[in-house]
Parts: structure tokens; sequence; C-alpha cells
């Protein structure tokens, strides 16, 4: 696998971030895509993020980026965003807006840029895995520093599965 340029990618050299790409043999067929990239990787789960666009009424699409062992607290993200209600955005919607396909999700770089909420676990680590806008690559980065980029909001907004 090659390591292409991305928006993802191209975004955190824009902006100047220290960063490292990561690949691994993406599985189609994998449950859970973060937890397999974890494995694939040989990297902690709680390190590696998914991505998720959600729809919060009141405020629109939100990009909600959690640690893959955890589950989306809807009702934790849709107060974080100033909503009430919270929903997973169809993956269709979540496509088209983000440009990305589905298992390549990336919060960097998205063709349309989303309030973006991460869990406030990253904020405990030292470095953290995100997608990096195609199946099979990951970029490791300083949780800050992620976080200055996106303009993104800690916040708790997980429930441990």
């Amino acid at each position: 696998m090659s390591a292409k340029a991305t928006p993802a990618v191209n975004a955190l050299k824009q902006a100047g971030i220290t960063h490292r790409l990561l690949e691994y043999d993406y599985d189609p067929d994998a449950d859970a895509i973060g937890m397999a990239a974890a494995a694939a990787l040989g990297v902690d789960p709680a390190m590696l993020f998914k991505t998720l666009v959600s729809d919060v009424d009141g405020v629109g699409l939100v990009c909600a980026v959690i640690p893959s062992p955890a589950r989306l607290d809807l009702k934790a993200l849709a107060a974080a965003a100033g909503g009430k209600r919270a929903q997973l955005a169809e993956p269709k919607v979540a496509e088209r807006i983000s440009g990305y396909v589905i298992g390549g999700i990336s919060p960097l770089g998205m063709k349309r840029r989303l309030p973006t909420l991460i869990d406030a676990s990253a904020g405990t680590l030292s470095e953290m895995i995100v997608n990096g806008g195609r199946r099979g690559l990951q970029i490791v980065a300083a949780p800050a520093d992620i976080v200055e980029v996106l303009s993104a909001k800690l916040a708790p907004i997980t429930v441990v599965k």
C-alpha cells in the first residue's frame, strides 16, 4: 500500500502538524472497523478513534470522534452540541457530507467542515489515531493538535461498551 495524500493528510500538512501515517489491510467484513484496525496495527483500541456523523436537532450535522471500544452517547452528544436529541446520520449522508466512504471517514479534510466534538478521553492521551481519509490508512498525532486543526471541543460523549 502507498500512503497517497488524502484531504485528511493534506489538512495536517497545511497546518504544519507533526503526524505519522499507519497503513493496514482493511477488512471489509469486520464487524467493528475501528477495533479491527487497532488489532491489525497492534495498538491500544482506546487510542484509535472512530468518526461518526450525527444529526443534532436545532444544530444540524456534527462530527463525533470517539474511541473504538466506546459507544456514542447520543444524549451527551446532543447536550454538548447544544441540542436536545441526536441520531446517527444515514451512511449515504455521512459519505456525501464528508467526501469519504464508510470505513474511511476522517474528521480531517471533510468536504464540508462540521462542528466537531472529540470524546474527552482524548485529552488524557499523548497521541491519538484517527482515520486518514481512506480505508486502511490511519493518522497518529497529538490530540491537542487535532483539536486545534478542527476547532473541535472535547466533551464526555461516550459510554463504554
